[in-house]
């Protein structure tokens, strides 16, 4: 019973896909990787995406996105200062003051740890500096909010395009498109020097079948 057999099964960890190439992730700084993931508070009624970009399990970026609780931005701003420069271990052992913004953190690990990043198959990964690129040139997060009840029906009041002003309707009563103001776009130009109303102006927009609606409403008020 005191003998020792040996074991034919010990061959290291599986290989996982990194920034390209392929590693045996045997420590924290094994592993790199650019990536997203999406927590929520224990009762749910906020939301974080969290994305980090991590080389050699140094947190070098990081980009964090609240929705749903008005605390939550708060705790992103503090989250926001306690992440680049940590390693992945640490941030997974540190209050980042929001459960949500702690769960995404969890959902970040696991994809790096297992492979999942998004840049398991780009070569370099993305160079630090590019972090918050998926925001665009306004660096503005992607927001979409609509308000819909059984009694009024659908409001939209917030699309990727922009702040929603007037939705247009046909003959049915149904949407057909929306005129729209482009937030980011409109504070740009008012910070390069022009006027409010002619940076509003500029950023306005529509989408769909608008310019053939039979009426419009502000989804706000009507």
């Amino acid at each position: 019973m005191h003998e020792k057999v040996a074991s034919c099964a010990i061959h290291g960890p599986a290989p996982i896909p990194q920034e390209g190439g392929w590693t045996k992730a045997l420590e924290i700084t094994d592993l790199s990787g650019l990536t997203h993931g999406v927590g929520a508070c224990a009762p749910q009624q906020g939301a974080c995406k969290l994305t980090l970009n991590v080389k050699k399990g140094i947190i070098q970026e990081a980009l964090v996105e609240t929705i749903g609780c008005s605390g939550m931005t708060q705790s992103a701003a503090m989250a926001g200062e306690i992440l680049p420069g940590k390693t992945l271990l640490e941030a997974l052992n540190t209050d980042l003051v929001c459960d949500a913004i702690n769960v995404a953190m969890r959902e970040l690990f696991l994809q790096l740890a297992y492979g999942r990043s998004q840049t398991a198959f780009s070569l370099g990964g993305i160079p630090v500096g590019e972090g918050a690129e998926e925001l665009g040139k306004f660096m503005r997060s992607q927001v979409g909010t609509i308000y819909s009840s059984q009694q009024y029906g659908p409001r939209y009041l917030e699309l990727a395009e922009g702040y929603v002003m007037e939705l247009g309707l046909d003959d049915e009563e149904e949407i057909i498109g929306y005129k729209y103001v482009n937030l980011g776009k409109m504070m740009a130009l008012i910070r390069e020097g022009k006027s409010p109303q002619a940076a509003y102006e500029e950023a306005s927009g529509t989408y769909g079948r608008f310019t053939e609606a039979a009426k419009t409403i502000d989804p706000r008020k009507e």
